[in-house]
């Protein structure tokens, strides 16, 4: 009886949140059908599992904390910074183990729990030639991970503007987030602005307050932390607090069972734990939360654009001005830097395609040097089954060219646009530079590949492929030009999907067979056209962006200037109207304003309704 009634209040809210997100979602198609195409994109998720990712600034105890959760001393690196690259990701498993996606991959990097330290922390060494993994994956059969999946990722605060970027990657795919101070000082800037921004895509956080073994004055650093979110994020004020202390529950868990009790109790890490169980146990509910929080993030957008139009019908003579020399000077910098710019692109472009050509010359000299001492040490039915393993090498090889080459891709627009756009434009430019992009890639002739007529090696079909970015870019400027880029440009390389043809097959069965010197001739052949080929492709590709970025820059600067044009218009006509059409157009837009508040009010009080999933600890003991 108890169970059912429990299920009634989440079914009524869940019906709540799918309808407001309907009527919502039906109303951002009317008046932006891009960010709700956005939205949809987020909604269509499947929640397999609940991910609760646990973030916060440097030296906060967020690794500690996750130890002590997950129950296992020293299971995340500690004491030392999480490599900018990489975030942990700790999910159920039988046996402990262990698994790093690396760049340049397909498949993942078999790991030790003892090898953490060297693949996951900047004070660790990795094999040579080896770039930091992007995330790893730590199994574990701790009872808190049947439950959910714990993210445990690098500090958020001004020390590395990247800590930020993953974290914020991470974030992406969050259920719900735990942010992580600790007892020794109160909130800081950087912390609380990174609160503000993840809040935007995730509805339910969770506190947890560290160190309280080491700082008996926590209790005045809780109520300033809680003044502050009351101040800068009012939403946050009555979310649910945990102070904790990891060390006394890692201290507990070397006892024995009747000596630690008392430090168990101490630590409170146990209420922390059925806090986060409580919490995943509503991941659907969550999920819808989260997808009408972004859709709230919409209308906010929406609403700022139709204060600025609002503006426009009361014109101030010094907004004129200011859009005027914005506009002028974008115009002016259209005419005489178009060719610098030109230039910086076709620099960054070359510079990128000599380093890839150059990785890819490395590769194939170690992958010959490899084989040939493989011929020489071979001998029978190991000499036959050549063609296969040289095939299977091919491809790994063109999967890690393939992701290395989006990796150059990436950083070449990087640091094309940030030298065109100033950070305040890029928010202006970004949204519509992906469908540019795509548009430019889409009307080029297809290329089926290189070496067509060749019967050594085989190349798949496949040109770039440019995707759309992650959602609106509004406000995202905060951030800076590296978080646009990365938020908002995407520049996934179709695979290059290089093997051994049929031909090859063929005549190393007729020249070959058990002949180590014609074995010898073969594989030099073979991997002389595989580079070609894979040269030849690494070309084609470098001149596809170029082509493809100079369009979309155009269009890019062309779109700022109508954006301009037509703000000037609207004041210009505001300006010529008499008092009673701008009387009658402030009545329109102050109409459509007020529907969108009142949208914004409406998703606000079901948002209140949904801060019942979030668990509260915030009684004083």
């Amino acid at each position: 009886m108890t169970g059912t009634a429990h299920a009634r209040p989440e079914a009524a809210l869940d019906k709540l949140l799918t309808g407001a997100v309907d009527v919502s979602l039906a109303f951002l198609r009317k008046t932006d059908p891009d960010a709700a195409a956005d939205v949809d994109m987020i909604r269509r998720r499947t929640v397999t599992r609940p991910s609760i990712v646990v973030v916060g600034e440097t030296k906060r105890g967020k690794s500690s904390l996750v130890n002590a959760l997950v129950g296992v001393p020293g299971l995340s690196p500690v004491d030392a910074a999480v490599a900018t690259s990489t975030y942990l990701e700790f999910v159920p498993a039988d046996r402990p183990g262990a698994r790093a996606w690396l760049p340049g991959r397909s498949e993942p990097v078999p790991l030790g729990l003892s090898d953490l330290r060297d693949w996951a922390t900047t004070l660790g060494r990795l094999p040579e030639g080896l770039r930091p993994p992007r995330r790893i994956e730590v199994g574990h059969d701790a009872p808190l991970l049947r439950h959910l999946t714990l993210v445990d990722t690098p500090g958020t605060g001004g020390l590395d503007p990247m800590h930020s970027e993953i974290a914020l990657d991470a974030v992406e795919r969050a259920t719900a987030l735990l942010f992580v101070v600790d007892a020794s000082a109160p909130f800081a800037k950087p912390e609380l602005d990174f609160l503000i921004e993840a809040s935007k895509r995730v509805n339910s956080v969770v506190f947890a307050l560290t160190k309280t073994d080491a700082y008996p004055g926590w209790r005045t650093i809780w109520d300033d932390d809680r003044a502050q979110l009351q101040a800068h994020a009012p939403r946050f004020a009555t979310a649910g607090w945990f102070p904790v202390s990891a060390r006394l529950a890692e201290l507990a868990m070397t006892l024995p069972e009747a000596a630690a009790g008392e430090l168990v109790r101490e630590s409170r890490i146990a209420e922390l734990q059925h806090a986060l169980i409580d919490l995943a146990g509503k991941g659907h509910l969550l999920h819808q939360a989260n997808v009408l929080r972004t859709v709230r993030s919409e209308f906010v957008r929406l609403d700022l654009a139709l204060g600025d139009r609002l503006k426009a019908t009361d014109p101030d003579p010094a907004d004129m001005t200011t859009a005027k020399q914005e506009r002028a000077g974008l115009a002016a910098r259209k005419r005489t830097e178009s060719r610098q710019w030109s230039l910086a692109l076709s620099t960054e472009t070359q510079r990128a395609r000599v380093e890839a050509t150059g990785r890819l010359r490395t590769a194939v000299g170690e992958l010959q040097e490899d084989f040939l001492n493989r011929i020489e040490k071979g001998r029978g039915d190991g000499l036959k089954a050549l063609p296969q393993d040289v095939d299977q090498a091919l491809h790994a090889l063109s999967v890690r060219l393939s992701q290395d080459l989006e990796f150059r891709f990436r950083k070449v627009g990087e640091r094309v646009l940030t030298q065109v756009f100033q950070p305040h434009e890029l928010q202006f430019v970004l949204r519509g530079l992906n469908a540019t992009l795509r548009h430019a890639l889409a009307s080029k002739p297809r290329r089926e590949g290189s070496g067509q007529d060749n019967m050594m090696v085989a190349m798949s079909a496949g040109g770039m492929a440019f995707m759309a970015g992650r959602g609106a870019m509004a406000g995202a400027s905060a951030l800076g030009a590296g978080a646009l880029i990365g938020g908002g440009l995407l520049i996934p390389v179709a695979g290059l999907g290089l093997g051994l043809a049929a031909g090859a097959f063929v005549l190393y069965r007729r020249r070959v067979q058990s002949d180590r010197q014609q074995a010898r001739v073969w594989l030099r052949e073979v991997l002389t056209e595989a580079r070609a080929a894979l040269s030849d492709e690494i070309t084609h590709r470098f001149t596809d962006l170029q082509y493809a970025l100079t369009l979309a820059l155009d269009d890019a600067i062309e779109r700022r200037l109508q954006q301009l044009d037509a703000h000037i218009a609207e004041i210009d006509r505001a300006m010529a109207e008499d008092k009673a059409d701008r009387a009658r157009r402030r009545t329109r837009l102050q109409s459509e304003r007020e529907t969108i508040r009142s949208r914004i009010k409406q998703l606000d009080e079901v948002l209140v309704r949904a801060r019942v999933l979030t668990p509260d600890a915030g009684e004083r003991r």
